[in-house]
């Protein structure tokens, strides 16, 4: 489908903590209450932001991240997560310039940043300042900020923790001495605040009614402080071109797929890497190892045919991080997915593919170990071949214990809360095949937990990549038909681990219901 861009505006700021979320948040809440069906996003990979924004919008908050989805995929994400809308907030990441750190990149913004998405949704920049400490040098910092890259227009400003009526009036001066409109001045309110942890605010599924209460404390503080009419007025953008299309990214590896196998050579190696794997080619989408299970192409013309096999995919409060395209794209692909909590309920029944995405099971640990049941059942069924994708939260889930509470052994590592913070992007290499990932295929990914393993988790690891100071990395395991790591991806970027990953359920439950 082909269309303009839904307009939009970019909520971002100078630096981290100027109360992007707030205003982002409540902005979406009080521009759906005076009667817009807007489209909510964040840039980068945050999990736990979209969560508010979901309350807001009643619609799933979406990631624009062109780190992992490569940045020619941002404007069709956009345009497949602003359907049906008629207006679009993106909250930024960190300051507006800031993305990810990389000393080749020459472009003029920082890949990833909330600038460069700005830049590719052709979409107007408001930005918060905290205003604490702020007087008429706001003026210099705001020309700087509007000035800096021709690519970005910046259409006006909120003002943020505002101390009084006076200091309001100084800082509006400062505002129209470069020319920047004031679109809202937000007084202080500390009452606001959202309880946070170590990776941030708690997730809004977990911080249950006081994150619905939460997120109307925002909205009634944008409604009363921010010009609606005038955000409305300001959003536009220049986006235009067909929207991502989960059925059609299918399709395109089904016939990669096809294509390799009428010149019989399903990948191209391109030489022994750093890591003592091939590198290989695989065609830009990539394409599949397994051939399809039986007839797959009435499932691919409508995605909601079955039954395909069943993936069951773990939420509740221990594990709440996931991407919507991830199951989007696995009914594509056929599948039949059903959403269960680990925390109380049982494998579900008919399970071909589990997976394990991401969260905060440190916080829930006791409660994991006493669902014994579906601890076994997780291990028996790994044990026999059904594919396992885990990431981070997941990993932990599989290890032997995690800070002292058994979990479910398949891993033979132990996981404990750690000293530090581990965060950043990753370009990593597939070491071994497995049921997501051809041996040689390279992968961008983002590493966000505090926890650490404390024994080797296998002797056949996930990935390798290098770290800061160029050493090399080995991490994550695969043990069966299990990929367990704490690298997190964008399947919207690695559609042919999704569809790879259905092939080998499907397997699964067809050779388990030979048996």
């Amino acid at each position: 489908m082909v269309s303009a861009g839904v307009p939009a505006v970019v909520i971002a700021a100078p630096a981290s903590g100027s109360g992007k979320t707030t205003v982002a948040t409540g902005l979406i809440g009080a521009l759906r209450r005076v009667g817009h069906r807007v489209a909510p996003f964040k840039v980068g990979p945050d999990y736990i932001d979209p969560g508010y924004h979901g309350l807001a919008a009643g619609r799933p908050g979406r990631n624009l991240d062109p780190v992992l989805v490569g940045a020619e995929r941002v404007v069709p994400l956009y345009q497949h997560g602003a359907r049906d809308c008629d207006l679009a907030v993106v909250e930024g990441v960190m300051g507006l310039f800031d993305g990810r750190i990389d000393e080749n990149h020459a472009g003029p913004v920082a890949e990833g940043s909330t600038a460069q998405v700005a830049s590719l949704l052709g979409a107007p920049v408001v930005l918060v300042v905290d205003a604490r400490g702020h007087s008429q040098s706001l003026a210099a910092l705001l020309h700087g900020f509007a000035t800096f890259d021709s690519s970005v227009r910046l259409g006006g400003v909120i003002l943020n923790r505002v101390g009084s009526e006076r200091h309001d009036q100084v800082l509006r001066a400062a505002c129209d001495r470069v020319g920047l409109p004031v679109l809202g001045s937000l007084p202080r309110m500390t009452e606001l605040e959202v309880p946070s942890r170590h990776l941030g605010l708690i997730p809004a599924v977990e911080h249950g009614t006081a994150a619905t209460a939460a997120v109307s404390a925002m909205t009634d503080l944008v409604a009363a402080h921010v010009d609606l009419s005038a955000i409305a007025a300001l959003a536009r953008s220049t986006a235009s071109g067909p929207a991502w299309d989960p059925v059609e990214a299918v399709r395109a590896e089904y016939a990669t797929d096809g294509a390799n196998d009428d010149t019989d050579n399903t990948v191209t190696a391109l030489g022994t890497n750093e890591f003592g794997v091939a590198d290989v080619s695989t065609g830009g989408v990539g394409g599949l190892t397994h051939r399809p299970v039986g007839d797959r192409s009435a499932a691919i013309a409508d995605p909601f045919v079955g039954p395909g096999p069943l993936i069951a995919m773990a939420g509740g409060p221990a594990f709440t991080f996931g991407y919507a395209e991830h199951r989007e794209l696995l009914l594509a692909a056929g599948a039949q997915v059903v959403v269960f909590d680990p925390l109380r309920d049982e494998l579900p029944s008919r399970t071909a593919g589990l997976v394990l995405p991401g969260g905060f099971p440190e916080e829930h640990a006791p409660e994991l170990a006493a669902n014994t049941d579906l601890l076994t059942a997780v291990a028996a069924q790994a044990r026999r071949g059904m594919p396992v994708h885990a990431e981070c939260a997941g990993l932990l889930y599989l290890t032997r214990s995690l800070d002292g509470h058994p979990m479910a052994g398949v891993i033979a590592a132990d996981a404990e809360f750690g000293p530090r913070l581990t965060l950043g992007y990753r370009d990593a290499v597939a070491l071994a095949d497995s049921p997501l990932w051809r041996a040689g295929e390279r992968v961008r990914g983002h590493e966000f937990h505090r926890t650490r393993l404390t024994a080797a988790a296998s002797d056949s690891p996930a990935w390798g990549w290098h770290g800061s100071d160029g050493a090399r990395m080995l991490e994550g395991a695969l043990v069966h038909q299990v990929h367990a790591s704490y690298l997190h991806t964008h399947p919207a970027g690695n559609p042919q681990a999704t569809t790879r990953f259905v092939e080998v359920a499907a397997e699964y439950a067809g050779a388990r219901a030979s048996r």
